[in-house]
């Protein structure tokens, strides 16, 4: 049956994280049973995260906002509204956010999180779940 679940219904639970260089409102998990994630992503204005999925696929669309994504040849992509970047190797890479305004990103996660995950940015290694 379909339903309905908004930002404001998400962040009066524990699928609304703070991931440490920004939010993600987890508004389809895994107790859904749709077979993916679909998280409304916030990347706090001037931080970087080094990050790396090695569970999960994940698929990024930008809707607000500037920021870039570095693979770890040195590669940087900008990501601007209507830029999709997509980690299909369980990449590493840094994400960060331009240092004058929040970037607002539309991920999907494949095989689903169940929505608590939070990323661990202490120690220089990348964050990964």
């Amino acid at each position: 049956m379909m339903f309905i679940r908004s930002l404001e219904d998400v962040a009066a639970t524990d699928h609304f994280v703070d991931w440490g260089n920004g939010t993600s409102h987890r508004l389809l998990t895994q107790s859904d049973g749709m077979g993916f994630t679909v998280c409304h992503t916030v990347v706090a204005k001037g931080s970087e995260s080094l990050l790396e999925y090695k569970n999960h696929l994940e698929a990024c669309y930008c809707i607000a906002g500037r920021g870039e994504v570095e693979d770890m040849a040195g590669r940087r992509y900008r990501i601007v509204p209507g830029v999709i970047y997509v980690l299909d190797r369980h990449d590493k890479h840094y994400l960060r956010a331009d240092p004058d305004i929040d970037m607002i990103l539309v991920s999907v996660f494949n095989p689903p999180l169940k929505g608590t995950e939070r990323h661990s940015l202490e120690g220089g290694e990348s964050s990964a779940y």
